[in-house]
């Protein structure tokens, strides 16, 4: 379903990786693995089309997404590892404001229910930038229930979340995968088998 084909990528003249291949299919977690500076989060935004390579090519279905990007946002949700929340708003505002640039129209009760399931009763209406971190981060993850997707690309999504909301994280991307959904996600910490059976995709940094 998504495969990058050669790809070389280089940052301040240092290559950060040099012909790299991939294909992940539907119903597949992949878990790329690193040293801080190997370059998983540049190898991430090249996969959802946010960045291009020095060299190669991604597909998804078979399709160039450089030439045709539209089909694949569609079915792509991608988190980085910054919340990307307006620490003005609150949680409800920022989950609607992202909804509304995704032209996503879900009934406000769902937002409610997927409020209460990241753990965020009664915080609805707070400034963002009065949340914990780790509040602040389910803010971020609230958006995989909210948008239909395919394809989830997940930068860090572990960071600042207990143990609880790593195991709540684990538990939906494994359902994900079950469902013939496709995961890429980067960890400093190692999968657990409450996220199911997962491929490991190792990048070393280089000098």
């Amino acid at each position: 379903m998504l495969e990058a084909r050669g790809l070389t990528c280089s940052k301040r003249d240092r290559t950060l990786f040099e012909g790299l291949s991939l294909a992940v299919s539907a119903g597949e977690l992949l878990y790329l693995r690193g040293p801080n500076g190997a370059g998983k989060t540049s190898l991430l935004r090249i996969l959802t089309g946010l960045s291009s390579p020095d060299l190669g090519t991604v597909f998804y279905q078979g399709k160039d997404v450089s030439k045709d990007k539209s089909g694949y946002y569609h079915d792509l949700l991608y988190l980085g590892h910054k919340s990307g929340t307006n620490g003005s708003l609150s949680a409800l505002d920022n989950l609607s404001f992202w909804l509304a640039q995704h032209k996503v129209s879900v009934p406000v009760n769902t937002l409610y229910d997927v409020l209460e399931k990241v753990g965020l009763v009664g915080l609805e209406d707070v400034p963002v930038r009065y949340l914990s971190a780790g509040q602040q981060r389910r803010v971020a993850l609230s958006r995989l229930w909210l948008k239909p997707s395919k394809v989830w690309i997940l930068d860090e999504p572990f960071t600042a979340l207990d143990v609880k909301g790593v195991h709540m994280l684990e538990t939906s991307m494994k359902e994900h995968v079950s469902s013939g959904g496709l995961i890429i996600t980067t960890s400093h910490q190692p999968l657990s088998k409450t996220a199911g059976e997962h491929r490991v995709f190792d990048l070393e940094y280089r000098f």
